[in-house]
């Protein structure tokens, strides 16, 4: 896959329970795991497998009387687009602009602090 998409919200949330549940996740699996979160029935939870194995997302391999689904784009890659895609086109590329609009009218965290810089550190060197 050449240049990696922005996927629809409901793709990306079946996404996010195949990243989680590396190496790999059966159809049940799936299922199972979206039963308490949304109330999709089985078939659109097959259709959108499918969309996403079509972009080129999943890989998908029959094993017995199951499939499995293995992610072929890391969530690291994948946010990578979507961050940068958002910053280009509403922040201007400024990181200090994006959290300055993110946290507007918030107050962060001592935590949350403490991980910001432990971030600007690392890219220092």
């Amino acid at each position: 896959m050449s240049t990696i998409k922005r996927l629809p919200d409901a793709e990306f949330e079946l996404m996010k329970i195949v990243w989680q549940s590396e190496p790999r996740i059966t159809t049940s699996e799936i299922i199972d795991t979206l039963e308490d979160a949304s109330k999709w029935k089985p078939q659109t939870v097959l259709t959108m497998l499918t969309r996403l194995i079509e972009k080129g997302f999943l890989a998908s391999e029959r094993t017995g009387r199951q499939r499995n689904y293995t992610a072929l784009i890391s969530e690291a890659e994948y946010m990578s687009v979507e961050t940068g895609g958002f910053m280009s086109r509403y922040r201007g590329n400024s990181v200090g602009s994006l959290i300055k609009t993110m946290y507007a009218g918030k107050d962060l965290t001592v935590e949350e602090i403490e991980e910001l810089r432990q971030w600007l550190k690392e890219k220092e060197h």
